[in-house]
């Protein structure tokens, strides 16, 4: 099986902490999305035949397409394969966005997930935040979607911010809960080399959040979500039973995808692509029939790695089968002498065939998987 991603770069602002590529000329929209076409029609080969499960359309906003702009889209991918076989398809949203009569009009389109950046319930965070919407609004946009038949709903929620107490961050998963979204995805606030956030960082306007209330959030998140019933399935991902990110999960799982769109990333299991990311310069490859990506083969030890990084994630582990019969058995074994001290220590379990970070690893896992990792030879 394959999944696709879909870049849909316009936002109408930036939000301070934001380093994904976005551009807020919304004149390119009908050009733009002429060209991811184009695109899906030049490179829909490298899928190889494998059915597509999963669609992904990310942004920037992509809720700020029209009707005619998504159908547009879908139109082009109904020429290459049938949407009703596609298990999950995704569009990520700002709730400002999602008017019901928004709302009404992607019913009528094949997208069947809902991916909500609410990042916040508390109005200060989310004006600091630079976002557009309010929490009334998120929470109004949430009820809108699911009374119109969207039952799959993830939102996106942040923690970390200055000045935030770990009693609001309880109040933030408490009005989470109560919506009872199928999925949530809660990220500590990362101040990335480039953004508003990072430049105010420097400047001395804000502080970070200190490391020892930064794990109380995490620690707080977890039991949180867990005693409410959700599944804690990836470092930075809850679901209720059942309901994960079949697309996000497929990353993780070494399932290939093809990324379409300006800074889109794909992976056939050999290579990685990435597309350029400047949307002027990809709108003129694409449209003049040159491909917008360059390509990087993936050797023996850049796979092996890859697995460490995206397997660990999750609470299904690392399987060391996989190793073995990917990489051959030296490679398992060396594996295993390396995760040793972790598992002495309580940071992984050996569980079967399958390595997994505990509760204690969780905190420590940039630091697990880069010890587990192979160097250079």
């Amino acid at each position: 099986m394959a999944g696709i991603y879909i870049h849909i770069p316009f936002c109408k602002k930036r939000c301070i902490y934001c380093d994904f590529f976005s551009d807020i000329r919304m004149h390119l929209r009908k050009d733009y999305v002429d060209a991811l076409c184009r695109e899906l029609e030049m490179r829909y080969a490298e899928l190889e035949n494998a059915p597509v499960h999963t669609i992904y359309i990310g942004g920037g906003t992509p809720s700020q397409l029209s009707g005619e702009e998504l159908a547009r889209i879908f139109d082009a991918l109904s020429l290459h394969l049938p949407l009703s076989a596609c298990k999950e398809i995704t569009l990520e949203a700002n709730p400002d966005d999602l008017s019901a009569d928004y709302i009404t009009m992607l019913k009528h389109t094949p997208i069947n997930r809902i991916s909500m950046g609410i990042q916040s319930f508390d109005d200060d965070d989310l004006l600091f935040l630079n976002r557009r919407h309010t929490a009334a609004q998120a929470e109004e946009a949430f009820v809108r979607c699911r009374e119109a038949g969207f039952g799959n709903i993830s939102i996106d929620l942040i923690y970390g911010l200055p000045g935030q107490t770990i009693q609001g961050w309880q109040s933030n998963l408490g009005r989470a809960i109560a919506l009872r979204p199928a999925h949530i995805s809660a990220y500590s606030l990362i101040y990335e080399e480039g953004t508003a956030l990072f430049r105010m960082l420097e400047s001395g306007k804000v502080s970070e959040c200190d490391d020892e209330l930064s794990l109380d959030m995490f620690d707080c998140l977890i039991d949180t979500l867990e005693a409410a019933g959700y599944e804690h399935y990836e470092i930075s991902n809850f679901a209720l039973p059942g309901m994960y990110s079949q697309h996000n999960t497929s990353y993780w799982l070494d399932v290939p995808y093809l990324g379409l769109g300006p800074s889109a990333h794909s992976y056939d299991g050999k290579c990685r692509r990435w597309n350029v990311r400047d949307i002027s310069r990809y709108i003129n490859k694409i449209s003049h029939g040159f491909n917008a990506y360059e390509t990087e083969i993936l050797d023996t030890n850049s796979r092996y790695n890859d697995m460490i990084l995206t397997s660990l994630r999750t609470m299904w582990g690392l399987s060391l089968s996989r190793i073995e019969e990917n990489f051959g058995r030296d490679m398992r074994q060396y594996c295993q002498a390396l995760a040793r001290p972790y598992i002495d220590t309580g940071k992984l379990v050996l569980s079967g065939d399958n390595l997994k970070l505990t509760r204690s690893g969780l905190f420590v896992s940039d630091s697990i998987m880069s010890d587990l990792m192979k160097v250079e030879d």
